[in-house]
């Protein structure tokens, strides 16, 4: 769970508690703090904002897919234009939930994302992002 702003990674952490399926094993406020905790740890599924002090979210995403290639990375951002959730999924990314719609999408998401499927928010339905992404990311 990545994002510089405690009080959303707290929500994200209540929301995620109740999940028996789900641990929440770290937090990060920076994108290289990510990149490292990824590493060490090679979680299953990573949240991940884009705006991050120090390294963005974009970039660390890119840095993640290298150092640990099986965690799926679900970004939560507030970055809602098509054109960044094109290029967060052409990056690898399984999935993308806009932070004013993570209380009724951020669990569907997950769940969709671990079961090994894409997850955009309703917001974009209509976009075509499958085209851009990575096959099996």
């Amino acid at each position: 769970m990545v994002d510089d702003y405690e009080p959303f990674r707290q929500f994200l952490f209540s929301s995620l508690q109740n999940t028996s399926s789900l641990y929440v094993c770290w937090e990060a406020s920076d994108g290289f703090e990510a990149v490292r905790k990824a590493e060490e740890l090679q979680p299953d599924l990573i949240l991940l904002d884009i705006g991050l002090p120090k390294l963005n979210g974009i970039e660390a995403a890119r840095r993640i897919r290298k150092v640990s290639p099986e965690s799926k990375i679900l970004f939560v951002s507030q970055e809602s234009s098509a054109e960044v959730v094109q290029e967060a999924l052409g990056l690898g990314a399984r999935g993308y939930v806009v932070k004013t719609d993570a209380r009724r999408e951020l669990l569907e998401g997950v769940n969709a994302v671990l079961r090994g499927e894409r997850f955009v928010g309703r917001r974009f339905s209509g976009h075509d992002f499958v085209r851009t992404s990575h096959a099996g990311a």
